[in-house]
């Protein structure tokens, strides 16, 4: 299932885009879909088996910006 970690931040979000990918998770920066209801307008895209990876990560880091994830359901996606 594909899942989203929601930032505020384009910055935020590309260097969590790239510390993921230096930690071997496939991710990649995606439009925010407009459920989410945040400005920025990119978000984190990841497979949920990686989703403990990706929490360790955030975690881990200082990201003032990030809002959650959200994972789809159905045609659309919602707050986990």
């Amino acid at each position: 299932m594909t899942m989203l970690a929601v930032f505020r931040s384009r910055a935020q979000t590309l260097d969590c885009v790239s510390r993921l990918r230096a930690e071997g998770v496939p991710a990649q920066a995606v439009s925010t879909p407009k459920e989410a209801g945040v400005g920025c307008g990119i978000s984190v895209k990841f497979e949920e088996n990686f989703l403990p990876r990706v929490l360790s990560l955030l975690n881990g880091r200082t990201y003032s910006s990030f809002s959650g994830i959200m994972k789809k359901v159905g045609g659309a996606y919602v707050f986990r």
